[in-house]
């Protein structure tokens, strides 16, 4: 199972991002945990890189974030998961599709997965 993010760039009509379904599973966990979640990629350049999942609105966006889609974590609409990246980050990432998936490890000490054993982890492919 795939979770496919909304399309919020303007004038696309593609997701750039997902989720695997052992990200979902992770997220609904944590969303009991934290309440509602974010997502921010600062970083790293291709498969491996960790984006950090924060409690919602506690990293603060601005200008030099561009939102590349919402994720529905539930069946009602009702849990949904903001995904940021840096726009210096974006112009490395712009030509591919990002899935967030969950590896055993400890991720930054920052991003709500790290206590629970495991951290989030991207996978890439280009786009068509």
């Amino acid at each position: 199972m795939t979770v496919e993010a909304s399309v919020v760039l303007p004038g696309e009509t593609f997701s750039r991002v997902a989720l695997s379904g052992s990200a979902v599973e992770l997220l609904q966990k944590l969303w009991g945990i934290h309440g509602p979640l974010m997502f921010h990629q600062s970083g790293g350049c291709c498969d491996g890189s960790s984006p950090m999942c924060y409690p919602a609105g506690e990293f603060i966006t601005a200008e030099a974030d561009i939102l590349l889609g919402v994720l529905d974590i539930s069946d009602d609409g009702s849990q949904t998961i903001d995904f940021w990246m840096s726009r210096e980050q974006f112009e490395y990432w712009k030509h591919t599709h990002l899935t967030v998936d969950v590896v055993q490890g400890r991720g930054s000490g920052f991003s709500v997965e790290a206590p629970e054993g495991k951290r989030f982890l991207i996978r890439s492919r280009l786009m068509d």
